[in-house]
């Protein structure tokens, strides 16, 4: 059975959305990963999706609230963010909650940025989810 992650940021449009195409494109096959934010941007940056396509990953991610997800149980609970982090400091199910932070490629808007948060998503969080196979 797959074990289940929630990535949690505040837009949920750049850095929680490429932590889900990540997991889902490279461990698919022990991991189910949806992502959610607590102020939703409503839409999935451009540049995410190009940073993804640019390693082979198609995403066609929705910008979703936190409150969908509520009473879902997750294995983990991963903030990637500092204000997610202090906005949620309670999850309600259940679920490991853990904080890595990564910072928003959107204050930028500049492509390298978003090549850094995929690539920091892949060296940290890839392992992270390793350890709890």
């Amino acid at each position: 059975m797959k074990r289940k992650v929630l990535f949690l940021c505040t837009g949920n449009s750049c850095r929680s959305q490429m932590a889900e195409a990540i997991v889902n494109a490279r461990m698919g096959d022990e991991w189910k990963a949806v992502s959610a934010g607590t102020k939703p941007a409503g839409y999935v940056h451009s540049k995410a999706i190009a940073a993804l396509a640019e390693i082979g990953i198609q995403h066609e991610g929705r910008s979703k609230p936190v409150d969908e997800f509520h009473g879902v149980d997750f294995d983990l609970i991963v903030t990637v963010c500092d204000s997610a982090a202090e906005e949620c400091p309670v999850w309600l199910g259940k679920g490991k909650r853990l904080h890595n932070s990564i910072p928003d490629p959107a204050s930028t808007d500049n492509m390298d940025d978003f090549r850094s948060v995929r690539d920091a998503i892949i060296r940290e969080i890839i392992p992270l989810l390793q350890k709890y196979h």
